[in-house]
């Protein structure tokens, strides 16, 4: 079975900077593609950045473009979220997901809450 855990959440401010770690278990987790899945209230979901299964191509959203940098560790089966300058609009529950699909959503974590304090 396939689990996904996050860590990494927590309050900041505005031009702060949190690392997100999201660790993989399962038979067949390390060879999946992964990503990182943003919901604030009232917002749609939004897929921030996503990673294939051996690094070699990145994805990220406009709105993250050159403040987060998506990275992972396929020896620890662990997966990273560096976010950078956070912005108050920022503020939301950031989902880890992984699978052999693109963008990777067959698996999620429980999420993790980031907030952003201007």
């Amino acid at each position: 079975q396939v689990q996904l855990v996050e860590s990494g959440g927590g309050l900041v401010q505005a031009g702060g900077s949190l690392r997100l770690s999201c660790v993989a278990s399962g038979r067949t987790a390390s060879r999946f593609n992964m990503g990182w899945v943003r919901q604030a209230p009232g917002k749609e979901r939004e897929l921030v950045a996503r990673i294939t299964r051996f690094g070699a191509s990145t994805y990220y959203a406009d709105s993250v473009k050159g403040r987060f940098t998506i990275s992972r560790d396929i020896a620890k089966n662990t997966m990273y979220l560096q976010m950078n300058n956070l912005k108050p609009e920022d503020t939301a529950v950031y989902y880890c997901t992984g699978g052999n699909n693109w963008p990777p959503d067959e698996y999620w974590g429980q999420g993790t809450q980031v907030t952003v304090s201007s």
